[in-house]
């Protein structure tokens, strides 16, 4: 029941960061950074129509096509956020732009609506919209889901510049941009471990030295060589980014020659890091 709760919280506080960042940062710099929002944005340059009730008007039909064409699979959650969003777009329209700068609309426009995007999504639910629609085009095309959201702010930013200027649609795109970045984050968190391949010939060597000096656990995973065709085990250990210069330095005091692949571990579960 609290976790239940909980999410429903992040549903609501999510898509009224999106209708605050919405009326603030980029309806006032006609920023149409793709979805309902951006659509709405287009309509009301055009005709001077209110967005919250364009939003309504695309959002809950969609929502309805949703649950038709895809199935009850969206919840009383999604219908929070999908009624949510246009109602705070509603109470906030008369608040003052927080800036006349298209290009820091764009960006801060963005960031804002990335948040309130990924609180959603932490929810386990969504604001409805274009996600739907793109969820409906990839079952009948048979196109994947990230090329039908692409297609649909892609239309939806070209629209910006058809109707406002070509230097707005490139505004947009930014904007889009700056928003699925910061979904990201929100989602996967800023990545505070680092994953290290380590390829060498002195496996031992290096495994003990890890457990000595940095208190790590090692695991080795099979591989062969490409070129020599020999077993050439693969050893992987996961840091805190505090601890990786200290490792660097281990594995080339041990083997100068090793081979070392380094990459970013978002979200590290389990002994020695976060609990699940």
């Amino acid at each position: 029941m609290k976790e239940s709760i909980i999410e429903y919280v992040y549903v609501m506080i999510g898509a009224a960061v999106i209708a605050i960042g919405f009326n603030v940062f980029l309806l006032p710099n006609q920023v149409a950074s793709g979805g309902v929002s951006g659509i709405s944005t287009i309509l009301h340059g055009l005709f001077g129509w209110n967005p919250g009730i364009i939003q309504y008007a695309f959002n809950i039909p969609l929502f309805i096509a949703g649950i038709i064409f895809l199935g009850k699979k969206f919840g009383i959650k999604s219908f929070i956020g999908t009624i949510t969003l246009p109602s705070v777009v509603l109470l906030t329209n008369s608040w003052e732009p927080w800036t006349n700068n298209p290009l820091l609309g764009a960006l801060f426009g963005g960031i804002v609506v990335g948040l309130g995007i990924g609180l959603v999504f932490k929810g386990n639910a969504s604001t409805g919209g274009t996600d739907l629609l793109a969820q409906i085009i990839t079952k009948f095309t048979g196109l994947s889901l990230g090329t039908s959201v692409l297609l649909i702010d892609g239309i939806i930013a070209i629209s910006a510049a058809i109707v406002f200027d070509l230097e707005k649609g490139l505004y947009a795109l930014i904007g889009l941009y700056v928003t699925t970045k910061t979904i990201d984050i929100i989602q996967l968190g800023f990545s505070q471990s680092k994953m290290v391949y380590i390829i060498t010939v002195k496996q031992d060597e290096i495994r003990e030295a890890i457990y000595a000096e940095i208190d790590r656990g090692v695991t080795k995973l099979p591989a062969i060589g490409g070129y020599t065709g020999e077993e050439r085990p693969v050893l992987m250990v996961v840091v805190y980014q505090t601890e990786f210069t200290k490792l660097k330095q281990l594995i080339k005091s041990v083997d100068p020659s090793a081979f070392v692949i380094v990459s970013d571990a978002y979200e590290v579960l389990g002994e020695g890091f976060k609990r699940a």
